[in-house]
């Protein structure tokens, strides 16, 4: 059995989850309502990649979530897709009053799921429109909607600012994650059995 895998319900798990967009859509506002229930109004650019830690339960299994928050300037981003490999879920970020965010979408997670491998269509992922505090909305939310029931993806409105809907998104996405853990974990000890079994000699009858 891999070293790092738990046996059973009572060891934490460990998930690495990134939250990638672009620039100036509120990732690490996000991240800190998220993490410190505070709204974290800096508008200084994150230089690369800072990571947050938050320890929930799902399903009762104890979580440690290391949250990678990445800077979304376009001169970053093939530093950013190097802190997506080992990563459990994604979180793909824009923002309801600017398009452009929105429309780069399609990027972030080609991308993403490039870098990734295997390349699982079904990797866990949500979307988050953030800013619905702001009234000079540009998205609508049916277009974002339809995006993401297109490539079935989960998608919330939220509000880092007035804490609306953070800390769902985050936990759909860990519950996600978790439950792919534990099939690529489970999936492992079948083949390891179905292994020990098909290596024993076969007896003759006489």
């Amino acid at each position: 059995i891999p070293q790092g895998l738990p046996m059973d319900a009572s060891k934490k798990v460990d998930l690495k989850i990134i939250i990638i967009g672009a620039l100036g859509v509120g990732k690490t506002s996000l991240l800190h309502q998220y993490v410190h229930r505070t709204f974290y109004e800096d508008y200084r650019t994150t230089l690369g990649a800072s990571i947050l830690t938050k320890v929930l339960a799902v399903d009762s299994t104890p979580l440690k979530l290391q949250i990678w928050d990445t800077g979304g300037q376009e001169r970053f981003r093939s530093m950013v897709s190097t802190f997506y490999k080992g990563s459990d879920g994604c979180m793909l970020a824009f923002d309801v009053t600017d398009r452009e965010s929105f429309e780069a979408l399609d990027n972030w997670r080609d991308d993403f799921l490039d870098k990734v491998i295997p390349r699982e269509q079904d990797f866990p992922m949500v979307v988050l429109g953030n800013k619905i505090d702001l009234s000079d909305r540009q998205v609508p939310k049916e277009t974002a909607s339809a995006w993401c029931k297109e490539k079935d993806i989960p998608y919330f409105e939220v509000s880092a600012k007035n804490n609306i809907n953070v800390a769902e998104a985050f936990e759909t996405l860990a519950k996600q994650a978790l439950s792919t853990y534990k099939g690529i974990f489970e999936s492992y000890l079948t083949d390891s059995i179905k292994l020990t079994a098909n290596d024993k000699p076969k007896q003759s009858c006489c």
